[in-house]
Order: C-alpha cells, then sequence, then structure tokens
C-alpha cells in the first residue's frame, strides 16, 4: 500500500466514523448546541462537509481562495442524511482528486494558505483536512454527552 492509498483508507475511516457519530444524533437534539455562540450539532455536520470542499479546491489552486462561493450556503437544515447525500458529489470528487496524485507530489506540491499562517507540502496539507473532521467528531461525541445523549461506539 502506497501512501496516497493510506492516506484515502485515512479519509474513508474518518468519514465511516463520522458518520457514525452523526447519524446516531437524535432528531430533537440536532439543533442542540452548549451554548449561544457554538454550532449546533447539524451546523458542525454542515461545517465538515462545506469545510471538506473548500479544501479541496484550496488544493486544487494550490493555495487559499480569494472567493469562495459555498453550495452549501444558503440551503435549509434538514437532516444528517439530507447533508450527506447533497455532499456526496463533492466528496467523490475529492477523493478522485487524491487519487490523482503522485508520491511525489505529497512532498513537491506546496499549498500556500499565508492568510491563515502556514504554507504546507500536499501530504500535510491532506493529513490536517483528516485532522479538522475527526476534531469536530470528538466536539460531537463531547456535545452529545453533555446534551446527556449515550454515544455510539466509534472504536470497533
Amino acid at each position: 500500500m502506497n501512501s496516497i492509498d493510506l492516506i484515502i483508507l485515512n479519509f474513508n475511516e474518518i468519514r465511516r466514523r463520522s458518520i457514525k457519530v452523526w447519524t446516531s444524533i437524535p432528531d430533537d437534539k440536532l439543533h442542540w448546541k452548549p451554548d449561544g455562540e457554538a454550532m449546533n450539532c447539524l451546523e458542525m455536520v454542515r461545517h465538515v462537509l462545506e469545510s471538506e470542499h473548500y479544501y479541496h479546491l484550496a488544493i486544487k489552486n494550490r493555495g487559499s481562495l480569494s472567493v469562495f462561493n459555498s453550495p452549501f450556503e444558503n440551503r435549509p437544515f434538514t437532516s444528517v442524511n439530507a447533508e450527506l447525500e447533497y455532499a456526496e458529489p463533492y466528496r467523490k470528487a475529492f477523493i478522485d482528486t487524491i487519487k490523482s496524485f503522485s508520491e511525489e507530489d505529497l512532498e513537491n506540491i506546496k499549498i500556500d494558505r499565508s492568510d491563515s499562517g502556514y504554507i504546507r507540502d500536499l501530504g500535510d496539507m491532506l493529513l490536517r483536512v483528516g485532522y479538522h473532521e475527526s476534531i469536530h467528531t470528538g466536539q460531537l461525541l463531547d456535545y452529545l454527552r453533555t446534551a446527556g445523549v449515550p454515544r455510539v461506539r466509534i472504536w470497533d
């Protein structure tokens, strides 16, 4: 297994576990949030999916976007499944882009996000994208604990 295969495996495992958490959120808790300034559960799911799309475009652009017209913006928040279905073509395009890279690209392509304080190799950037989703999955597990909701087992 090469590095590209491992990165894709990591993305698929992260998403599989995220989906376990996301789909375990009871309907009556989808709009729950721990305080007035936090995202609610469903907003956080969308944030992860929308951010992945942004990161995909930034990777293709080799840096931050000067303008990001999000296809997720202004969509009504209805359900986790609706969010996943809508995001599926964007996810497929992202994975296809990763598959198009070579081992050498992981080190040689630079992603310039100086506006966010960093320039990273493509491989590093891809791992950061997965880490972003993982962090928010952990946040949602904490949300569920705080809201008194039993948590699904993600360590299978």
